[in-house]
């Protein structure tokens, strides 16, 4: 079984120091009002305005912060404080918060950026080392605005969105729990407990009709690993049974086949690579829920280190994936141990 090593570690953390502040390329989430709106990355975004995209510097940056509070040592932290330090101040994260202000920008992000911003704050609420407190301070002002987008959104929310790509409802609800939770936002935890089984709670017999092409969530793994979340142990076995009642004779097949990946330089394609990683991600998640003696948990584990075998080669080598490949690395390679 694959674990986080202290040189993987570092390898994640240089790799995230080489994207978080380059700016370009650039593929930007920016809906233009006038000739005022015109303006570069780095204008509109002083603190997530490098790894090619807004989110990926968020869950970049998540990557760096995780690596500096599991490896204070590591030969990166300094880089890594210098650069916080840098960037996670008032006036930048204020103005990060202000452009959600605009009008146009509604449905910025909605919902994988808002969840990952989340999942960022969850990450520096478990920070006891001074800088740590101070950014989380710093950051504060723009997790609590997606946390009142979210308690906004989730009501109007009347359908769950299951592509595997960044509009899949149930990996920002996973996220954004972890947040409610390590915040101690009742009312946030509440509202995605109850979507989630809303939306969820009656799947019977899924058929995963899995992979397409650009996905990078498992539509139905990620399913399954929400809803861990959110029941009680005993209550998501019994979910799990009706969910994916063939799962002992690894069916539906296409959940346990890894994922091939024809064309890295594609960064479409290359979201299979993510796809593998999150899918183990999911397979140790859920192996973790069941009891010992069930058979499901070999076959959970077998499956998660198949598609990570194939996957954590992939993390570094060509920008298309290394700008965001490292933080699903994290996740599969932190998840909790059955």
């Amino acid at each position: 079984m694959a674990t986080l090593t202290p040189e993987t570690a570092a390898l994640y953390a240089r790799t995230a120091l080489g994207h978080v502040t380059r700016e370009y390329p650039n593929k930007m989430d920016h809906v233009l009002g006038g000739p005022a709106d015109v303006q570069g990355p780095r204008a509109l975004h002083p603190v997530f305005f490098g790894s090619f995209d807004w989110h990926s510097c968020v869950h970049g940056w998540w990557t760096l912060f995780t690596v500096y509070r599991l490896y204070p040592d590591n030969a990166e932290a300094g880089a890594i404080r210098a650069l916080a330090d840098e960037l996670f101040t008032a006036t930048g994260i204020a103005a990060e918060t202000a452009y959600l202000a605009r009008p146009s920008s509604r449905g910025f992000e909605r919902p994988y950026g808002w969840a990952w911003c989340l999942m960022l704050a969850a990450e520096l609420s478990r920070h006891d080392s001074e800088e740590g407190r101070r950014w989380a301070v710093a950051l504060r002002p723009l997790a609590e605005a997606f946390a009142r987008r979210f308690r906004d959104f989730l009501p109007l929310a009347t359908y769950p969105v299951r592509v595997g790509t960044h509009y899949n409802t149930a990996f920002a609800l996973t996220l954004t729990l972890d947040y409610a939770d390590a915040a101690g936002d009742a009312e946030l935890a509440a509202l995605c407990r109850d979507k989630a089984l809303a939306w969820h709670g009656d799947d019977r017999d899924c058929q995963a009709w899995e992979p397409s092409q650009d996905e990078f969530l498992s539509p139905a793994l990620m399913e399954a690993e929400l809803l861990r979340r959110v029941l009680e142990p005993a209550a998501f076995v019994d979910w799990l049974d009706r969910f994916l009642p063939r799962l002992e004779s690894e069916q539906p097949a296409t959940l346990f086949a890894p994922a091939s990946v024809s064309d890295r330089s594609d960064g479409k394609i290359a979201h299979l690579d993510g796809l593998n990683l999150s899918r183990a991600w999911c397979w140790r998640g859920l192996a973790s829920a069941l009891p010992v003696g069930d058979p499901r948990r070999s076959v959970a584990l077998t499956a998660a280190d198949r598609h990570m075998d194939v996957a954590l080669p992939q993390v570094t080598g060509d920008y298309m994936g290394e700008h965001w490949l490292a933080s699903f690395a994290l996740l599969a390679l932190l998840a909790p141990e059955a």
